[in-house]
């Protein structure tokens, strides 16, 4: 099996051969053994599961909590002629309802799934028919809570493992502590797994950290001496705009990335990048999930993340060619106590928790007891200034929300708009020849869209179908709402909003039934990860990818040799090498320039006149290297 594992790698996705560790892990999955892998950023996950899932018969189960992610793989899946679909937030039961009964009767081989719809009836009822052939977890680290984003609705997971319990399952994460990777076996039920890991050192990747007070002129100083593509992130939506346009000011390409763009905008930006039209993406961190760009040369923070976790996967974001690359942290004392401070912030009081949960159900007009399920359109800061919360404090309770289970937040995504005649043709005809109007509409969808509009979800574009029509936008999109109305047929409008998803019926906000213990250990966790994070921009003790290596508990016995503490420790060793690098420099400088004063020396050389260089100046002229002249000036001492 691993042979046609092989050819499948090489016929469907165009690679010659498996990277390290792919391969053992495909094996495992295609034995039947629950399997963990452990895959740092870039080390190539998704293949893991999409290979054994077209090797077996069957259908493949992924859960994932990333929809862009999802839509971006099915979408691959697809081009390479692979039946795939998803099920996620935002979308119509009806729809839901399609999807599944594909996935019994029409030979897909991919199913994508959001965490939170594992428990719904009509999901459950659908996956009992289904022939499973192994359950993929992505993100597996989302069902601890020692993990720093743990998310409740991943503990569904081991509950459906009953209905197919012959079933594999392969969990899959890039960054995991050995408390989670426990935790995640444990939670997972996983039957005496294999576990695999990839080292989390780069060899081609530099880490640094400068501490600085303007970052601004630090980042173009960097960017100068490190050519080729960079990505730059920061905290806030505002200061990526402040930050592209002073490096556009300087004469280097960049655009400004985050999630409040119109999702236009934003593919426009990213694809502009990926092409190397523009050099510098300025992002938060909204930018990167998915995103395979192999020639990063550098990837640069001047904001500190929340966490060891989250700094390891962005900046290795870099280099994934294999080529040398730079991960440089720009921090400064201010930004290490604001960390701290933001930190004890993250689990807000229980009292504001439940006002928010309060709000939230007033703004979307949710009735105690109904809406499981339910999603909507949703800008959350919109929200917070709508009730006056402050919006820092919002975002950190709407997060807890979902922590605890009550809703589900997804960022903004692009999701086109659908439709699907829900009738037979001859009803169809029926509702043509009563409405002249509509009449022009049908007919052009079956011409551009064919027979399949009704067995399936078709995907649409209003306008061009407009243009053919010679009509305006708005009123066929008119037109297509009459033809929902009628019931003849599912319009689903296309969406590019945040989403929010009431994951249980509405509770009584005073009766929430909020997990205090647990919310008081994430507190501390939260704490203690910020606390780490700040230890390792601060560290002057050990290589840093050693310190990224025993954080995610592997042991290291040797340091990179590239980072800025290998680099700093090489030259505090071999003091001697530095010394005899900057005498032949001397030396060079006088043969082309014959006379100069010790300032002019160190001028011409671009380095300080210090007492230590100095003194190696003096050093030449007691070893009759060089000689001082009457004029104050130094010469090289020739001989006859």
């Amino acid at each position: 099996m691993l042979q046609k594992a092989k050819e499948i790698l090489q016929q469907v996705f165009g690679h010659a051969d498996f990277r390290p560790v792919q391969d053992q892990i495909i094996k495992s999955v295609l034995e039947g053994k629950d399997t963990l892998a452990l895959l740092p950023t870039g080390g190539g996950k998704s293949l893991c599961f999409q290979i054994p899932g077209l090797v077996a018969p069957g259908i493949c189960l992924v859960v994932s909590p990333l929809i862009a992610l999802m839509k971006d793989q099915v979408d691959g899946l697809k081009a390479k002629g692979i039946k795939a679909s998803a099920i996620y937030s935002g979308m119509s039961l009806r729809e839901i309802d399609r999807v599944l009964d594909n996935c019994i009767y029409g030979d897909y081989k991919f199913l994508y799934v959001s965490p939170e719809r594992l428990k719904s009836d009509l999901f459950l009822e659908r996956f009992k028919q289904m022939n499973i052939n192994l359950i993929a977890v992505d993100e597996a680290h989302c069902i601890s809570q020692w993990g720093y984003d743990f998310r409740p609705s991943y503990l569904e997971i081991a509950a459906i493992r009953v209905y197919h319990p012959q079933v594999s399952v392969l969990a899959l994460t890039a960054s995991a502590t050995p408390q989670v990777c426990e935790d995640i076996q444990e939670k997972l039920e996983m039957k005496r797994p294999n576990f695999f890991r990839k080292s989390f050192a780069r060899e081609n990747l530099s880490y640094s950290v400068r501490l600085i007070e303007n970052k601004l002129e630090k980042g173009l100083e960097i960017l100068s001496r490190i050519p080729g593509s960079a990505i730059w992130y920061v905290r806030n939506r505002q200061a990526t705009h402040q930050i592209a346009k002073a490096l556009y000011q300087m004469g280097i390409s960049a655009a400004a990335y985050h999630a409040g763009l119109s999702m236009e905008d934003r593919n426009q930006k990213q694809e502009a990048w990926k092409t190397n039209q523009v050099r510098v993406i300025v992002s938060t961190n909204a930018f990167g999930m998915g995103i395979d760009k192999p020639d990063v040369r550098v990837v640069i923070h001047s904001d500190i993340p929340e966490n060891l976790e989250n700094y390891y996967q962005e900046a290795g974001r870099a280099g994934r060619d294999g080529k040398k690359a730079y991960a440089v942290l720009l921090a400064n004392e201010n930004d290490f106590e604001q960390i701290l401070e933001r930190a004890a912030l993250v689990y807000p009081p229980v009292d504001f928790l439940r006002k928010v949960y309060q709000c939230l159900a007033n703004y979307f007009r949710v009735a105690v007891g109904s809406n499981m399920l339910s999603s909507f359109d949703f800008e959350w800061n919109e929200f917070a200034q709508t009730y006056n919360l402050g919006i820092l404090e919002t975002f950190y309770a709407l997060k807890v929300l979902e922590e605890e289970g009550f809703i589900g937040l997804s960022e903004s995504y692009y999701s086109p708009s659908k439709i699907h005649f829900s009738v037979d043709p001859s009803r169809l005809y029926e509702v043509q020849i009563a409405y002249a109007k509509l009449d022009p509409v049908v007919k052009i969808i079956m011409r551009t869209y064919g027979g399949n509009v009704f067995s399936e979800y078709i995907t649409i574009n209003e306008s061009k179908l407009a243009k053919s029509l010679e009509m305006k936008e708005h009123d066929l999109i008119k037109s297509l709402k009459q033809l929902e109305q009628l019931e003849v047929m599912v319009y689903d409008q296309r969406k590019d909003k945040p989403q929010i998803t009431f994951l249980t019926p509405r509770y009584d906000a005073g009766k929430l039934p909020l997990n205090f213990n647990r919310i008081k250990l994430r507190r501390e966790l939260t704490l203690e990860k910020a606390t780490k994070m700040v230890a390792y921009g601060h560290q002057n003790q050990i290589c840093r990818t050693q310190f990224i290596q025993e954080y995610f508990g592997e042991s290291a016995d040797k340091g990179c040799g590239i980072c800025d503490w290998c680099i700093s420790d090489r030259k505090s060793k071999s003091p001697e090498t530095v010394e005899i690098k900057l005498k032949n420099k001397i030396v060079e400088t006088l043969t082309n320039h014959r006379e100069l004063t010790e300032r002019q020396v160190f001028d011409t050389l671009n380095l300080p006149a210090s007492e230590k260089n100095l003194k190696i100046l003096r050093l030449m002229e007691d070893e009759g290297i060089v000689n001082q002249l009457a004029s104050g000036k130094f010469t090289l001492v020739t001989n006859g």
